[in-house]
């Protein structure tokens, strides 16, 4: 290896995952949704953390709107 690369010459490339990259976030889930998502995760062999991400994926590809009311 040499000491010093001389960064001008390097061909520099989009990281072609960027669009990819995930946020952490710390969000707060009722016991019943995450044991919900755990059982899920348990039949189809994929973490429970990506399947709740696959489904807000899904609700933000297909613009799903909630419909709340108060009373």
């Amino acid at each position: 290896m040499r000491d010093e690369y001389d960064i001008e010459k390097l061909n520099p490339r989009k990281n072609p995952y960027a669009k990819r990259l995930k946020q952490q976030v710390t969000i707060n889930l009722n016991q019943e949704t995450v044991e919900y998502f755990k059982a899920l995760s348990k039949q189809n062999g994929i973490p429970y953390q990506t399947l709740i991400n696959l489904y807000l994926k899904d609700c933000v590809d297909n613009k799903r709107q909630l419909n709340i009311t108060w009373e």
